[in-house]
């Protein structure tokens, strides 16, 4: 348990210092693709936080329900939608921030009165099918898959294009291009958490993936930002 505590404790101190460089940057330009993703990083800190209190004093429904929600369904749908930003412009993704805004106010109506099927174990994280119904496992499944989907697609398109061309030109493309691939790792490690659960077992494993995971995805972030500010085009990933 004191593993899985300081792996929690760990993973939402990262996340909490990605949230605030992002909201720094979108407070400085105005950007909405770095608000995406301060919100997205915010939900981290918060399932993050409910795993550290999950793994330090027990669990119980409202913890279970807290993570599940924000570290289970909304946060890569909100990391996903920064990529649309940035990739699609502000029209775009003005739209599809519309729909993920109900879409998420539709997940947490369900999940605040889902009925839970069994008693949350104190001990020990439950898998979602322990203790819920379909609906809530269906949410957890789309919005992970499709999210993570968008992000990983959107960084190795960008990080294509930087090395296949714009990137030899340009200057900082060969870092831009480091941060993609970055990106796309991270998203890779957070998309993992099935395979180290059933490896490592169930807490301990969401504990590494989501440790790693946010943490590459911030070395990403920190890639792109050089000891001489660049103020770049935006339209690729990891590029701000």
């Amino acid at each position: 348990m004191r593993t899985q505590s300081a792996l929690a404790a760990a993973a939402g101190l990262v996340a909490l210092a990605f949230a605030l460089s992002t909201l720094e940057r979108w407070l400085d330009r105005r950007r909405r693709h770095e608000l995406a993703w301060t919100v997205a990083l915010a939900m981290f800190t918060l399932g993050a936080g409910a795993l550290w209190l999950g793994a330090s004093n027990g669990w119980n429904p409202a913890t279970f329900r807290i993570f599940y929600l924000f570290g289970a369904i909304l946060n890569v749908p909100f990391l996903a939608l920064g990529t649309v930003y940035l990739l699609g412009g502000p029209r775009r993704g003005d739209r599809w921030a519309a729909g993920v805004a109900l879409a998420g106010a539709f997940a947490a109506g369900v999940l605040a009165v889902a009925p839970m099927r069994a008693e949350v174990p104190a001990h020990r994280l439950p898998q979602g099918s322990e203790v819920f119904g379909p609906l809530p496992r269906i949410l957890a499944a789309v919005a992970s898959a499709g999210g993570a989907l968008v992000v990983l697609g959107g960084a190795v398109w960008s990080a294509w294009r930087l090395r296949a061309g714009a990137g030899r030109t340009r200057p900082g493309g060969g870092r831009l291009a480091l941060a993609n691939g970055l990106i796309a790792l991270g998203t890779l490690v957070l998309g993992a958490s099935g395979l180290l659960n059933s490896v490592l077992g169930e807490m301990e494993g969401f504990a590494v993936t989501l440790t790693a995971g946010i943490t590459i995805l911030f070395l990403g972030f920190l890639v792109t930002n050089p000891r001489r500010e660049h103020v770049a085009r935006p339209g690729k990933v990891g590029d701000t």
